[in-house]
């Protein structure tokens, strides 16, 4: 065992504030515990159900990769609110997320939810010309099931005040558009089963961000005015899926860095390569690259 993590008084028993994961739903809440084991390092507990909404299991009963890197997401929220003194009113940006699963190792979801445990490590802190204010960040976590090391996650962000965020935001934000009218794919190609879950369109043979829901529960739990980073990685999933005839559906590992700010408007479109088991996949907007990375399968 790591000396270096306290992980055995950890809770399941509820879930941690919402507003310490940048959620409005408490049903998308995942972390139910968040310790200090020391300076940089942490302990975290996070329960998976079987029944999420957006992430339901597969036939196999294994959970959605997703729930892996949703779980990271809100450690990179909740850590810095409660242990850095970040305030409440941040915003928290992406620059890059990646995540391995072992699937001969992950768990299956059983009655109710799967208790999964989060040995956090936090490094390349940034901070502003006062040396208090930490202003970016790169965090690394292990999730155990039952002891069992099953994936690794990390991800780097970049942390602004809210003055600062309407500053740089002032001339591009907007609110995200009506549904529109272009045709999309079936959700069963995609490995959906729900229309409202389907972030794509293909009016052509383009491949656009294009959300049927675009107040769907989970990628826009609250108003953006851009498209956020789990949005971005699920449309990307959609498109290698869609691209690979519905043979590319569920990825084991990832990579994604978000190059700048990818709008509701106009879509961005997605480019993507299904090659052997991996899928490449590049948002460009406005002729620019928004985002790039890749997904692999098994």
């Amino acid at each position: 065992m790591d000396s270096r993590f306290c992980c055995s008084s950890l809770s399941w028993s509820r879930t941690v504030e919402r507003e310490a994961v940048h959620r409005i739903s408490v049903a998308e809440v995942l972390l139910t515990d968040v310790r200090s084991c020391g300076p940089l390092t942490f302990c975290a507990a996070a329960a998976w159900t079987r029944s999420h909404p957006t992430f339901p299991r597969g036939r196999d009963d294994r959970h959605s990769p997703w729930m892996l890197v949703e779980t990271l997401r809100q450690l990179g929220i909740c850590v810095p609110l409660r242990h850095f003194g970040v305030p409440a009113t941040a915003h928290f940006l992406i620059d890059d997320v990646s995540f391995r699963l072992d699937p001969s190792a992950e768990p299956t979801a059983p009655h109710g939810a799967s208790e999964i445990t989060c040995r956090v490590s936090v490094g390349d802190l940034r901070t502003d010309r006062s040396g208090k204010g930490v202003t970016a960040l790169r965090m690394r976590a292990a999730f155990l099931a039952a002891g069992r090391t099953f994936a690794h996650a990390a991800g780097g962000a970049r942390i602004l005040g809210a003055r600062r965020y309407a500053e740089i935001r002032c001339e591009s934000a907007a609110t995200a558009p009506a549904p529109s009218g272009r045709p999309r794919p079936q959700p069963a190609v995609l490995g959906l089963e729900s229309r409202a879950d389907v972030l794509i369109s293909r009016p052509q043979d383009d491949i656009l961000v294009d959300p049927a829901d675009p107040r769907h529960p989970y990628y826009f739990d609250h108003g953006t005015d851009h498209v956020p980073g789990m949005a971005l990685l699920e449309a990307a999933r959609q498109a290698i899926a869609l691209r690979s005839k519905g043979r590319m559906l569920r990825p084991v590992s990832g990579r994604m860095t978000a190059l700048k700010f990818t709008e509701h408007a106009p879509p961005a479109v997605i480019h993507c390569l299904p090659y052997g088991r991996t899928g490449f996949f590049c948002f460009r907007q406005g002729g620019e690259r928004t985002a790039e990375g890749v997904l692999r399968y098994r």
